[in-house]
């Protein structure tokens, strides 16, 4: 070999070596980078308002997920207590996840009506919810309540207590299934107005 040849090769080597360097240091950069986005948010998560509902919501669907543009219907309820439907699904599992926003429309503080928790012993010890609401298939003569865990929570936002003036709350219920052939059904709850929906899925 040569010297010209092996100081070629041995440049080769190097700025091979110096490549290896580079696309290890991007890597450890990008994992770094990674990290400090994955991380939880620091003081952010601490300045977010409290919400009136509690975390213990049961397998609450995205406040995004399945909602329409414009509402389903709108309940309206006492003291300016407004509860607009987004959406309705039926799944796979045989239930119904009705969804939607309970609103503040009023000027003033609310507390949200205990009657809307429904007056069942079982669900009512669960503290404050939708638990009352019910869909009625008035074709089917059926009425369909809020469904409930093992232990009797009902499958419902919980923990409501009051809306500031302007307030609004994701809210979702979960219902059992009508049957396939039923898409309009009247959901009700207690202290407001009822209102026809209609199911997709």
């Amino acid at each position: 070999m040569t010297s010209d040849e092996g100081s070629r090769e041995m440049s080769i080597r190097i700025t091979a070596q110096a490549r290896r360097g580079m696309v290890a240091l991007a890597a450890v950069a990008g994992l770094a980078v990674g990290a400090v986005g994955c991380g939880g948010g620091g003081d952010d998560d601490k300045k977010s308002p409290p919400a009136s509902a509690s975390k213990d919501s049961g397998s609450k669907p995205s406040a995004q997920e399945g909602q329409a543009e414009t509402p389903l219907a709108e309940l309206k309820g006492t003291d300016g207590l407004l509860l607009q439907i987004t959406s309705a699904v039926r799944d796979s599992g045989g239930f119904v996840t009705v969804s939607g926003n309970l609103k503040n429309d009023g000027g003033e503080s609310v507390a949200i009506p205990a009657q809307t928790s429904g007056d069942e012993t079982e669900v009512v010890k669960h503290g404050q919810s939708l638990g009352g609401a019910t869909l009625v298939d008035s074709r089917g003569k059926k009425r369909y309540y809020v469904l409930r865990d093992t232990d009797g929570r009902p499958l419902t936002t919980t923990g409501l207590t009051t809306l500031s003036a302007g307030q609004s709350l994701p809210v979702f219920m979960q219902f059992p299934a009508p049957p396939s052939d039923t898409t309009d059904v009247s959901l009700q709850l207690p202290t407001f107005s009822s209102g026809t929906i209609k199911i997709s899925g």
